[in-house]
C-alpha cells in the first residue's frame, strides 16, 4: 500500500514515514505543504493520506476540500494539535475520515492507518480470504488450509494488494504505483520476477493455479485457492 504523509515538521514527518515503512511495509511519500500535497495526489494514486492540519501554503482543511471537490476519495487521517480540535468537526464534515491529536502514539497511528485503508477498500476485518487462502493484514501472515506460507516482504505486499481486489485484473503499472514510492526507479521486470516467485509458492502450497498472468493486461487471483 502507498501512503502520502503531509507534514512540514521534518523530524515528525520522517518518524511517521519510517514507522509506516518498517511496520506495515507501506510505500511512503512526504509532502511538506498543502500545494505539494495536491501535486503528489495528482501524480499518484494513494491508499491513504496522513495530513497535518496546520501546514504552509494551503491548510489541511483546504487540501481536503479540494481533494473531495475533485472526487478523490482516498481516506484521509488528519493530525491536529489539541488547540485545533474545534476544527475537526468541520473537517470530518468536509470529507476527512479520522483524526488524531498531537502528541500521538505511533502504534495507534499505524493501527488506524491499516483500518482506514481496509475501510477504503470495502473491507472491515484484518483477515482477507480467498477460498482457503488467508492473509492476515495485521500479522502480515499468509496461510492455506491452516498451513503457513512463507513469503518475502514484497511478495506479501503483492498478494495483499491482490487479495483486496480478488478476481479483478490488476495491471503491472497499478502494482508499481501502489507498492513503491517516488524514490523507486520503476522497472516492470522487478514486478514480473516477484510475481513469478509468488505464483510458484502459491502453487506449491495450494496445488492449484491461484495467480494468473494476462499478457499485456496484468494479474489476478483465480479459482478457489
Amino acid at each position: 500500500m502507498r501512503v502520502l504523509v503531509v507534514e512540514d515538521e521534518t523530524r515528525l514527518a520522517e518518524n511517521i514515514a519510517d514507522g509506516l515503512r518498517e511496520g506495515p511495509g507501506f510505500a511512503v511519500d512526504i509532502a511538506r505543504d498543502g500545494e505539494d500535497a495536491l501535486h503528489f495526489c495528482s501524480a499518484a494514486d494513494y491508499d491513504l493520506i496522513v495530513l497535518d492540519l496546520m501546514i504552509p501554503r494551503l491548510s489541511g482543511a483546504e487540501v481536503v476540500r479540494q481533494l473531495r471537490a475533485a472526487r478523490n476519495r482516498t481516506p484521509v487521517l488528519v493530525l491536529t494539535a489539541v488547540s485545533e480540535t474545534g476544527n475537526t468537526i468541520h473537517l470530518l464534515n468536509a470529507g476527512a475520515d479520522d483524526y488524531m491529536t498531537k502528541p500521538f502514539d505511533l502504534g495507534e497511528l499505524i493501527a488506524r492507518a491499516r483500518a482506514l485503508i481496509r475501510r477504503g477498500k470495502g473491507v472491515s476485518e484484518p483477515l482477507l480470504r480467498f477460498g482457503d487462502l488467508e492473509v492476515h493484514t495485521g500479522e502480515q501472515s499468509v496461510s492455506h488450509g491452516g498451513r503457513k506460507i512463507e513469503l518475502s516482504p514484497i511478495e506479501y505486499r503483492i498478494l495483499e494488494y491482490l487479495m483486496f481486489r480478488p478476481r479483478l485484473v490488476i495491471s503491472k503499472r497499478e502494482l508499481l504505483e501502489h507498492l513503491y514510492d517516488f524514490t523507486w526507479e520503476h522497472h516492470s521486470n522487478v514486478i514480473e520476477a516477484h510475481v513469478s516467485n509468488l505464483r510458484k509458492k502459491l502453487r506449491a502450497a495450494t496445488e492449484a493455479e491461484v495467480l494468473e498472468t494476462l499478457r499485456g493486461r496484468g494479474y489476478r487471483l483465480v479459482g478457489r485457492a
